[in-house]
Order: C-alpha cells, then sequence, then structure tokens
C-alpha cells in the first residue's frame, strides 16, 4: 500500500538550491544528502556571509550583551 499517494503536500515542490533537480522530503529543501554536505560546507567555509554592522571607533567589543550581575535579580535580597 503506498502511503505517498493519500498525503497532500502543504507546500509546493522547489527545486534543490545547489543543483536545480526536484527536492526530496527526505533531505528538504534539498534533493540528496549530497546537496546538504555541500550546502553546510559553504557556510562552515564562509562562502555565505551574513552582513553585520560596523564597529565603530571606541565601541565596546561586547556591545550587544548586558551585564550579568545587573540582569539576573538576588533571591536573598526579598
Amino acid at each position: 500500500m503506498a502511503a505517498d499517494s493519500n498525503v497532500t503536500r502543504l507546500r509546493p515542490t522547489r527545486p534543490c538550491p545547489i543543483c536545480k533537480k526536484p527536492s526530496a522530503q527526505k533531505f528538504h529543501p534539498f534533493c540528496s544528502a549530497r546537496c546538504a554536505d555541500v550546502d553546510l560546507n559553504r557556510w562552515l567555509s564562509g562562502t555565505y556571509v551574513i552582513a553585520g554592522r560596523d564597529k565603530e571607533d571606541g565601541e565596546d567589543e561586547n556591545w550587544g550583551e548586558e551585564d550579568s550581575a545587573s540582569a539576573v535579580p538576588d533571591p536573598s535580597e526579598d
């Protein structure tokens, strides 16, 4: 019995972003484990880059982090 024949896909299939073959549900959005590995290698090697904001002069290295001592209240002070 073919269980896949009764399944309605919620999204249309799109081509694999690496090789443009039809994507496979098992490796979505890729067509195979090979294409998924190619994509992972591109991320790890720095081929894909997400642009960030430039650090201005005099700006602290940890500009987005809060002071952990002030962020967590001390329960013994209640």
